[in-house]
């Protein structure tokens, strides 16, 4: 459990459409946050505009302690607060997300993956990456989940770029 004076990670929960405003009001409060964004690219009346969307649409992370707390619900953007059992668990994986995001900004999420080896990337530009292996329509994809809100980031990569965990 959380002590009063000791800052905490919690993912929020935010009302739908509103995970930027959110990121923007915990910059104004100085609170720490991370709100994974990918690149996504659509054509209109021939003219192509690329955007950044939310990874996880409708979640932030943040770390604030009980103080802040009203500070966070204030900004009218926050459906729930999730408290986060293991913190360090937490920033492992938000730090694979950070990875595969550095390498392929355009990247999508999807489903969490529950069964499956466990392998870690040993060549390529995800070098480094452990996940869960998951096969669809023949190709091979490394899924790195984020256990809290049962999502996760798929790659694809060969068979031969894989060590067994």
């Amino acid at each position: 459990m959380e002590t009063p004076g000791a800052p905490a990670w919690h993912v929020l929960h935010s009302k739908p459409r509103c995970e930027k405003k959110l990121a923007d009001y915990c910059l104004f409060l100085h609170v720490e946050h991370y709100l994974p964004l990918r690149k996504e690219t659509k054509i209109y009346q021939r003219r192509k505009v690329t955007v950044w969307k939310p990874l996880f649409p409708g979640y932030l992370f943040a770390r604030f302690n009980n103080d802040a707390r009203r500070d966070v619900l204030g900004s009218h953007q926050v459906a729930r607060i999730i408290p986060v059992e293991d913190e360090v668990r937490l920033l492992a994986e938000l730090d694979q997300v950070k990875k595969v995001l550095a390498v392929d900004p355009s990247i999508g999420a999807c489903q969490a993956v529950q069964k499956g080896t466990r392998v870690r990337v040993i060549t390529g530009s995800f070098q480094g990456l452990e996940g869960v292996v998951s096969t669809v329509k023949g190709s091979t994809r490394v899924i790195v989940n984020v256990e809290m809100i049962n999502r996760g980031v798929a790659v694809e990569v060969g068979l031969d770029m894989l060590e067994r965990l």
